[in-house]
């Protein structure tokens, strides 16, 4: 994580610092436009090809096929959303939208992965019922289609490649792209096994192969959206390791309490915390050094410092609901 979070910490640099100012700020990181034009050529090329695949499934009467454009489906849904967050990541934040308008890319992703979840019910049925009762499958239009499919892949993962792998959207779009091979290929083992054997049912079957990757890909973005969406802590971030990693590191600090770190968007992790300081310990030089250690140690860039001055004073939302976030003032005076 070292390399990443200084990375972040530089790339963020004006928010580590944010609370040491009076003003509105974004807390996005900032966009590459190699980057966005990258996810857009690619999303253009996927989205393109899926409609043929659909096409193609219906003429060959392939339910492989179709639902192979359904996984290319949760890729254009990847890449729709990567490009969404660069250019949403560019809208500056306002005094009513603090945190911008980054989190519709959640958003998307959360109805997008329900939308998919329901694709793979209707593909299991129509696999289900075509095992009970075979149509049938012209074997070299489904082979044409699918090859095709392979080379579209094949160059949405290069184009990629050339982008800043090192970005979370960016490695995404490349895991879905991936899966997305792999489904390209079980449609062409299909239409090499009917065009020699006539055997049909292996589409239903190898239909139902490529909806355990949908599923995948779906429940895995219907799980990090609703995550994000309740404010749910980071999977990297281990909330009673960073309470000790900031007594023992920082110096002045006593104890830190009532931790509560959240992702304002994937990616982007937000924290605010309160620390009691020993006595004679200046709060603004331990201030600076929380935020720096919770930027360089953990990645989170934008945080929130309450140094608490004695034991009435606290947390008050935390007596009333574990767990829940709480923004507090950046430093509180005696």
């Amino acid at each position: 994580m070292g390399r990443q979070a200084r990375a972040d910490k530089r790339a963020h640099r004006h928010g580590v610092h944010a609370h040491d100012h009076d003003h509105v700020h974004s807390h996005a990181p900032v966009p590459t436009s190699g980057n966005q034009r990258s996810i857009l050529l690619a999303l253009v090329l996927t989205a393109t090809f899926m409609a043929v695949e659909v096409a193609g499934g219906l003429i060959a009467g392939s339910l492989a096929l179709i639902a192979d454009a359904g996984h290319m489906l949760t890729d254009a849904a990847a890449l729709a959303l990567a490009w969404a967050g660069f250019h949403f990541g560019k809208r500056p934040s306002t005094a009513r939208k603090t945190f911008g308008y980054q989190r519709l890319e959640v958003l998307a992703g959360f109805v997008n992965a329900l939308t998919l979840l329901a694709l793979v019910l209707w593909v299991a049925w129509e696999a289900i019922l075509r095992l009970q009762s075979p149509s049938p499958v012209l074997a070299g239009p489904m082979l044409a289609v699918a090859a095709l499919g392979l080379i579209v892949n094949i160059v949405v993962f290069l184009i990629l490649r050339r982008a800043d792998t090192s970005h979370v959207n960016i490695r995404g779009a490349m895991l879905h792209v991936m899966g997305d091979l792999l489904g390209s290929v079980t449609a062409i083992v299909g239409a090499i096994f009917i065009h020699f054997t006539g055997w049909t049912p292996i589409d239903s079957i190898l239909s139902l192969l490529i909806v355990l990757l949908i599923v995948r890909s779906a429940w895995s973005l219907l799980k990090n959206s609703l995550h994000i969406l309740l404010e749910g802590v980071p999977p990297d971030v281990d909330i009673p390791s960073l309470e000790k990693h900031l007594v023992s590191t920082v110096e002045g600090v006593e104890r830190v309490d009532h931790v509560h770190v959240w992702s304002i968007t994937s990616g982007q992790p937000a924290a605010t915390l309160e620390a009691r300081i020993r006595p004679q310990s200046d709060p603004r030089v331990v201030t600076r050094a929380i935020k720096r250690a919770l930027a360089e140690d953990f990645g989170i860039a934008h945080s929130t410092v309450e140094i608490v001055w004695d034991e009435g004073s606290g947390c008050v939302m935390a007596t009333r609901m574990q767990g829940s976030g709480h923004h507090g003032a950046a430093t509180r005076q005696p």
